[in-house]
């Protein structure tokens, strides 16, 4: 059963390390599509200068890129840490409130019972 769960852990991270590079390689493709319209709408530029407009828009485009992704993940690194330490306290504030009711309904019941065994 523990290889089972490992195998589908597995093919997920699998999943999802291809899709990120399949993301990636888009957004490098929309990089390039942007900087070559970019470059397209001046006209004037020569041959040589088209092609170095377009390197580097197409690099800072790709910097920025990478820029946003390392906030994004940044961002979800603080965001699953605050959602697990919640998690944790939520989970231990319904024990305690299980264990009360627990508590309250034994005590109920044994009060219940010595009612009953003195009538």
């Amino acid at each position: 059963m523990r290889a089972t769960h490992q195998r589908r852990d597995d093919a997920a991270e699998g999943i999802a390390q291809l899709e990120g590079y399949l993301l990636w390689q888009a957004e490098l493709s929309n990089a390039r599509a942007e900087a070559a319209a970019f470059a397209d709408a001046l006209p004037w530029l020569t041959d040589a200068q088209r092609a170095e407009l377009t390197t580097r828009y197409a690099e800072d485009r790709i910097r920025l890129a990478r820029r946003v992704l390392a906030g994004v993940a940044d961002r979800c690194r603080v965001l699953e840490s605050e959602y697990t330490t919640r998690y944790r306290e939520l989970r231990h504030r319904l024990l305690c409130a299980a264990g009360c009711v627990l508590l309250a309904a034994v005590s109920l019941s044994a009060g219940l019972l010595l009612v009953a065994a003195r009538s």
